[in-house]
């Protein structure tokens, strides 16, 4: 779907361009935007790299696991229904760690993993930690907007960590609307099932 209607846009744009004689500017928009989508993609790649890297490291020295031990307590409240050796714990870490550093791409290998680790068998609902897990994601309490300061520079910003202040405002609100969220519905199941 979103194929066609991209096909769409750029096609109307051509049209419009061709109707109202200004082709050239059409074509000269065309290569200027395809060459900053290069650099744009260049820069990410190398940030990418960078923390996808670091992540790397961490886990090869152990930092993985001492981080998931850290935030046992946290994932105990947020997750109640995963024992404390679960296995999906460790990449529930991992991605909670990545989202909050801000690399979104980086957090999403764990989190698929975390997942498939939570789907007992071969269920096809979803569990409560599965849906929890999912909301907390989405909400993605971001304490490094790394890839929002990474566009920011690409586009020559003043200042591109200007951005922290209210992306950690605006994300830790939506994280604590999904946490209170999530617990309401658990709350209401419980009561639902007495």
């Amino acid at each position: 779907m979103l194929n066609y209607l991209w096909g769409f846009m750029l096609l109307t744009g051509i049209l419009w361009g061709a109707a109202n004689n200004s082709l050239d500017a059409v074509t000269q928009g065309l290569l200027n935007s395809a060459g900053d989508a290069v650099k744009l993609c260049l820069t990410m790649a190398g940030v990418m790299s960078f923390w996808c890297g670091i992540l790397e490291v961490g886990n090869r020295a152990g930092l993985i696991e001492w981080l998931a031990y850290k935030m046992e307590p946290i994932l105990t409240f947020l997750f109640p229904d995963l024992d404390k050796d679960h296995p999906a714990r460790l990449p529930i870490s991992v991605n909670m760690a990545a989202n909050m550093l801000g690399l979104g791409m980086a957090a999403t290998p764990a989190g698929l993993e975390a997942m498939k680790l939570m789907q007992e068998g071969k269920q096809s609902k979803a569990t409560n930690a599965m849906c929890t897990f999912l909301i907390i994601n989405i909400s993605s309490l971001q304490l490094v907007p790394v890839t929002m300061i990474a566009y920011r520079s690409q586009y020559g910003s003043s200042d591109p960590a200007a951005v922290l202040g209210p992306a950690l405002i605006a994300t830790g609100c939506s994280t604590l609307a999904a946490i209170i969220f999530c617990k309401l519905m658990d709350l209401g199941k419980a009561v639902k099932e007495k």
